[in-house]
């Protein structure tokens, strides 16, 4: 019980701002750390839904809501995802070739194609809760998809091939229980899935069907322009999973 434990701290540690006590980061405390991963969504979601909730019950202006909707992920993570957002859109726009791509990933600097998909991926979350979030359902299954795109990202990190061998997500993935996380993780969807088909039915699968066809084009884009993965494109994935959930529930969510 004391390693699961401490691997749910590491969890917390590396991908969330929310204070943890201090854990040694040796193997046996971050071998199933990505089985914890989803929880931090499940953080996410709760306070999303009851952001969402408080809106509605105190009147707030619709405006008001969806920005502070759209903050609360950043302000969980600390923006860590987002970070590997921007970094990969600067990798993805340089078109340049693959060693060149993972130099860019690399560095610390934001490009003109950083900032441009910080302002469109915003904007997006944005425009898509103003639309959606008096609807209880939507709000509901959307705050359910930050622990599905972090069971698919922990997915991508144990069973993609890395684009470096000594980089942080080849580190965890060696010191990692690949088999048991994997399994888990599924495990953890096919509980998502059916919560979210529960809520409800069309809203739910179609939510699902856009994080897991992301998930698919994800594993494409990173093979094709990158020969594997990194926190990097992990990040740009989780990012660009939910926003997509998001888009298509508010879309959905106007005929239902």
């Amino acid at each position: 019980m004391k390693k699961l434990w401490n691997n749910f701290k590491a969890a917390f540690a590396m991908y969330s701002k929310i204070p943890m006590p201090v854990t040694d980061w040796d193997k046996e405390n971050i071998k199933y750390m990505f089985c914890f991963f989803p929880f931090i969504g499940a953080v996410i979601g709760l306070i999303t839904w009851l952001a969402g909730y408080a809106g509605q019950y105190c009147g707030y202006n619709g405006s008001f809501v969806a920005v502070v909707l759209t903050l609360i992920p950043v302000l969980v993570t600390g923006g860590i995802h987002v970070d590997g957002l921007l970094d990969t859109s600067d990798a993805l726009s340089s078109w340049q070739s693959r060693e060149r791509r993972l130099e860019i990933l690399k560095d610390s600097n934001a490009g003109a194609f950083a900032v441009i998909t910080a302002g469109i991926y915003f904007l997006t979350w944005y425009g898509a809760y103003s639309q959606m979030w008096r609807n209880g359902k939507a709000l509901l299954i959307m705050a359910m998809g930050f622990m599905v795109s972090r069971c698919f990202s922990g997915i991508s990190v144990v069973t993609f091939p890395k684009a470096r061998k000594d980089g942080t997500v080849a580190e965890f993935s060696r010191k990692s229980e690949d088999i048991t996380v994997r399994n888990v993780l599924v495990i953890y969807l096919a509980v998502l899935l059916a919560l979210m088909v529960l809520v409800q039915p069309v809203l739910g699968i179609l939510a699902f069907l856009g994080a897991l066809a992301v998930f698919v084009w994800y594993h494409h884009m990173a093979m094709k322009f990158f020969g594997g993965i990194t926190g990097d494109l992990a990040g740009f994935f989780l990012c660009t999973c939910e926003a997509g959930m998001c888009v298509i529930l508010a879309i959905a969510s106007n005929f239902i």
